[in-house]
Order: C-alpha cells, then structure tokens, then sequence
C-alpha cells in the first residue's frame, strides 16, 4: 500500500510539473499577428479542412481576407504567411503544412524575392520561426536563414522567450487550449485600418532581372515539392505601390513560370479591373488596408471559385471555425468603427 501511495504522489507531482510547465510556456511565448501567430495557428485548424492556402508576405496576411473568401464564396482558406518571408523559410513552411494540411491550392505572393535580395534577412526573421513547432524540417530552416554563429539566438525559443516577465500583457494569458475555438476560428488574416492615399505607379520596365541565386534555388525547390502533390501552385503578387525595380524581378519569375507550366498572376497589373482606389485604400505603400484587401479578395474569390477543385464548404460538417472567423472579423470592423 506504501508503494502504491507514494506511486500516486508520483503521478501527481508528474502532472502538475507538466501543467506547470505548458501554462508557463503559453504565457511566455511570443505573440504576434504578423507571422508568430499564422505559424502557430496552423496546428489549431481541423485536420485537412484548407482548401487554399496563402502564403508568403504580410502582404499575404494584410491583404487576403480569409472571412470575406469563406462568406461570399465558401472558399475554407487560411494565411499561412510572416512579415517579409523569405523563400527558403516559406519552403520549409510549405513542408510543415503538408503535414497536417493537403489544400488543392496554394497561393504564394512574390513580393520577398523582389524586394530583398541578402541571403540572411534578419529584420522580421523572429516572425517566421517562433510559433513553428520542433522538428528537424524547423532545423534545416535554420540553418539556411540564420548564420552559424547567431543560431543560438533564435533557438531554442524558450531561451529568448523565458525573461518576458515586464512584458506580459492580457493577451499572454489566453493561449490555452480551452480558448481552442478562438484558436480555431483564427484563419491569418490580419486586417490594417489606416487609409494613406498613394501615387499610382508608372511601370515601363522589361528587363527580367533581380532574383536572386538563393531566392532563385528555393523558389525552383518549392516548384518541385508541389509537382509531387495534389495541389496546383499559383504565384501572386499583391497590389501594392510596385516599382520598376521590383518589375525585373517580377519579369523573371514570369519568365520561370512559363517555362515551368504554373501560373504567375501579377496583380499589380490589375490595379483598374480590381477596383482600387489609390486614395482610400492602401495602409502605406506596401500594405493593402481592410477596405483594399476586400476587393483584392473579392477578385481573388471569383477566380478562384472557378476551379472544379475548390467547392463551397458552406453549411458542410467540420467546417464552424470558418463561419466562428467571419464573426470575429466582423467584430474587429465594428472595434474599429467604434474607436474613430
């Protein structure tokens, strides 16, 4: 009997250190809705329910409303995007998600490869690790973003994370898995409300030019790993102020696509057919604001819903967390409204 009660206590210290620890580890962590939280996310979504995927950019999470794709085209699509990407860690992202996900479509935004040319790019790279689970798929993305010598300052999380003690906030507290529904109900989008008129661009360039080698090896990598799936992978641009510089690369990705049988659909060419207005609809020169992400998604949204591969999952079992989303978006609107 005097082994079998001190077994229990056993048991119970077990217990309660293991609850210990996945209460603190939750306060702890680093929230963030311009990558953390899109990576982490992905693991609270029902089990192969995405049907499109988008990833890449903030121009991704800022511009591709998740709500307004599920409201009026019963499209269940997810923003599985961190703030300026580049392609070698949206790679790994990619094989992180086919994982748990296999979606008949994934989207993948081209404003990181234009943009950003350094082989380590360290200015959001926290964004675009933190909130990805362990694995050896989370190493390998390491070691191609992070030099050797500052591995050590991105991992393991929990030694960058541990001394947030004069940073915690309420939303540190609300991590758990009994918030799973708002956990679920969280698709990526990350809406910005500021309006910043903005000039329209006048682009002339030709030139296919601009990538990288780097960008260029992954960007053939990801090509590669999705010819061995189900899925159809298209590449995007975002509407945003473009510049010429930026169109060389663009003209090169072009270029690849073609000659690789994908689509390259580049949206800043559609600025008049989408509907854009360049006073009201931009947060700053790079980002869609809320009001410029629902016609972009909406144009989106009508495309997409032509394809034989992606049907309306309305009204279908499994599939609450989307109609949960719509709702928690349309509160964050009317947050915004109230506060002006």
């Amino acid at each position: 009997m005097k082994i079998i009660k001190k077994n229990k206590v056993r048991i119970g210290f077990l217990v309660l250190l293991i609850v210990t620890v996945y209460l603190v580890s939750n306060i702890f962590r680093i929230k963030s809705p311009h990558g953390i939280n899109q990576l982490e996310g992905l693991y609270w979504q029902p089990d192969q329910a995405i049907d499109v995927v988008m990833m890449g950019t903030s121009h991704i999470h800022c511009g591709v409303n998740t709500a307004l794709l599920w409201e009026k085209y019963g499209i269940a699509a997810y923003d599985y995007s961190g703030a300026e990407q580049p392609l070698w860690m949206t790679y790994y992202y990619l094989r992180e998600l086919y994982k748990y996900q296999d979606p008949k479509v994934v989207i993948l935004d081209m404003y990181a490869p234009a943009r950003f040319k350094e082989d380590y790019q360290y200015d959001w790279i926290s964004e675009n690790i933190y909130g990805m689970r362990f694995s050896f798929d989370k190493l390998a993305m390491l070691t191609v973003s992070v030099e050797p010598s500052k591995i050590f300052q991105y991992f393991p999380s929990f030694s960058v994370y541990h001394s947030r003690y004069d940073d915690l906030e309420k939303n540190d507290f609300e991590h758990f898995f009994w918030n799973w529904d708002e956990k679920e109900a969280f698709k990526g989008y990350t809406p910005y409300w500021e309006q910043s008129p903005q000039q329209i661009p006048d682009i002339t360039e030709e030139e296919k030019d601009g990538l990288s080698d780097k960008s260029e090896k992954y960007l053939g990598k990801i090509i590669d790993f999705m010819k061995n799936k189900d899925g159809e992978l298209i590449l995007i641009t975002v509407p945003y102020v473009v510049t010429n510089e930026d169109q060389k690369t663009y003209n090169r990705i072009a270029e690849i696509a073609e000659k690789e049988g994908i689509k390259f659909m580049d949206y800043n060419s559609c600025y008049d057919e989408i509907g854009l207005d360049f006073e009201k609809d931009f947060n700053d020169e790079s980002h869609l604001n809320y009001w410029g992400s629902c016609k972009f998604t909406d144009y989106l949204g009508n495309y997409l819903s032509s394809f034989d591969s992606i049907s309306d999952k309305r009204g279908q079992e499994g599939y609450q967390s989307w109609n949960d989303h719509v709702e928690m978006i349309d509160q964050e609107f009317y947050d915004h409204q109230d506060a002006r």
